[in-house]
């Protein structure tokens, strides 16, 4: 790991006014006098010109050298069922209907599974597109996590904290804060058709740090709300610098909040992007082979698909952080026909995304992350459906950084517990914190008079799977 200081975010931002009074701690006496001081000596003296905070988001160096420069999370909000997909048992196939540890009845799977690619890894039939792409992936199938609740695993997942009422920065804010954006006219984190039950904001939020850092929300039509007012551009740009003089004004005011300054420089962002984003997000300029390729349709069938492209737009363009969503996994009843109709949404876009990113030669600096909150269980609900299993499930991997056609990890021989190669959801943090060149100790933001991360004060690094 790199020990140049100007590596590290917390030391590359000089600080602001409200830091400085943070952090001075026993210096708050010189800190009155020199105030008083300041009062004497106003009327003698022009107080100087404010000087232009410094862009904290600006490209900033990785704490040590990685291959990969961005994420695409492909988020499957509900639970999907990993023993329906991607995790097959031979056990839990020849055991159906028998009694499961702990109680319940077991129940096999009614798709059929294949072994596929060079590596001969075990697919449904439910994800033959995928089944085509097994070499590319690195499994990760020994997961684990806290709590059985959507709202809170969902929320944990996103933010490394599970407790409702803590409100913690999103995965996606950490890498800007650490990172920076690759585009300036662009936002660096964007968040398509994000959970709207489950946490809502809070999954893409930004918290207690700046404003800039959080998600710029958008529906897989290509809408930014508000971006687009319908005035004359002149007019926009004096009321834009109206309000901009008045929030400055507001700043010198050592009792403005600190949020203030995020809110300056995102005014001035969201006035770069309210040409560039909608043409970025408008997929009908793709070619029909590639729309074909997606599988891209109108109406709701088609929302996944429009997704997947529009991530592969905005991540060719430089957006740091792009999660897309695919709801409906929670089938605790119909989960024959609900897996049918939801696989059938999202094998084909999946498969061609990273069709597409290899075919850039974005594959090669691009992380892509497929799973959901947790999984499901091998024994029954009810007449045709499965309860969450927390405490061992997949997710796979692909692109930058990672060992392809490589599994890390196992559950027992039913798939509901992990017994090799565990990984909780702070491990996950803070393995993908490091395939993006940032150490997940180090990558810290002070707040409430102590040094937050995203992975509070554990997570352990999976190097075994990287390449």
């Amino acid at each position: 790991m790199s020990t140049n200081p100007a590596s590290y975010p917390a030391w590359n931002n000089p600080l602001s006014r409200r830091q400085a009074l943070r952090h001075a701690g026993f210096g708050f006496g010189y800190l009155a006098l020199a105030g008083l001081l300041g009062e004497q000596n106003r009327t003698a003296c022009a107080a100087p010109p404010r000087s232009t905070p410094p862009n904290p988001l600006a490209p900033k160096a990785p704490h040590f050298p990685t291959k990969a420069k961005r994420i695409i999370f492909l988020f499957m909000e509900g639970a999907m069922s990993q023993l329906d997909t991607f995790e097959y048992k031979a056990k839990l196939q020849s055991d159906d209907q028998k009694v499961g540890p702990g109680g319940g009845t077991l129940v096999a799977s009614k798709f059929k599974f294949a072994q596929h690619g060079q590596t001969g890894t075990w697919v449904s039939e439910l994800y033959p597109h995928m089944a085509k792409q097994v070499d590319k992936l690195c499994f990760l199938r020994g997961l684990h996590t806290d709590t059985p609740a959507h709202p809170q695993a969902i929320v944990q997942l996103h933010t490394g904290a599970a407790q409702a009422t803590l409100t913690r920065p999103s995965l996606g804010a950490w890498l800007m804060y650490g990172l920076g954006t690759e585009n300036q006219d662009l936002p660096g984190y964007v968040t398509i058709n994000p959970p709207a039950n489950f946490g809502g904001a809070v999954n893409y939020g930004s918290a207690f740090m700046p404003a800039q850092f959080q998600g710029t929300r958008v529906a897989d039509s290509g809408y930014l709300p508000n971006i687009k007012p319908q005035i004359p551009e002149k007019l926009q740009r004096r009321q834009l610098d109206l309000i901009q003089a008045m929030n400055r004004d507001l700043a010198k005011d050592p009792a403005a909040p600190a949020a203030l300054d995020g809110v300056i420089q995102s005014y001035e962002l969201a006035f770069r992007m309210q040409d560039k984003v909608p043409k970025l997000l408008d997929i009908s300029s793709e070619p029909q082979t590639v729309l074909d390729e997606y599988g891209v349709k109108p109406g709701p069938a088609g929302s996944f698909a429009r997704q997947c492209l529009m991530a592969r737009r905005l991540s060719e363009a430089g957006v740091r952080f792009v999660e897309i969503c695919h709801p409906g996994w929670d089938q605790h009843n119909n989960l024959h026909k609900e897996l049918i109709r939801n696989s059938a949404a999202t094998d084909q876009p999946t498969a061609a995304l990273l069709h597409d990113l290899e075919r850039r030669g974005l594959l090669d600096e691009t992380l892509v992350l497929f799973g959901s909150e947790f999984g499901r269980l091998p024994t029954a609900q009810g007449p045709d459906g499965r309860d969450h299993n927390i405490t061992g499930y997949p997710m796979w991997l692909a692109g930058a950084g990672v060992k392809p056609g490589f599994s890390y990890g196992a559950t027992d021989e039913y798939g509901l517990h992990a017994v090799e190669g565990k990984m909780h959801t702070t491990d996950l943090h803070a393995t993908l914190l490091a395939l993006l060149g940032l150490d997940h100790e180090s990558l810290t933001y002070p707040y409430a008079g102590r040094e937050f991360r995203l992975t509070d004060v554990a997570g352990n690094v999976v190097r075994e799977i990287f390449a």
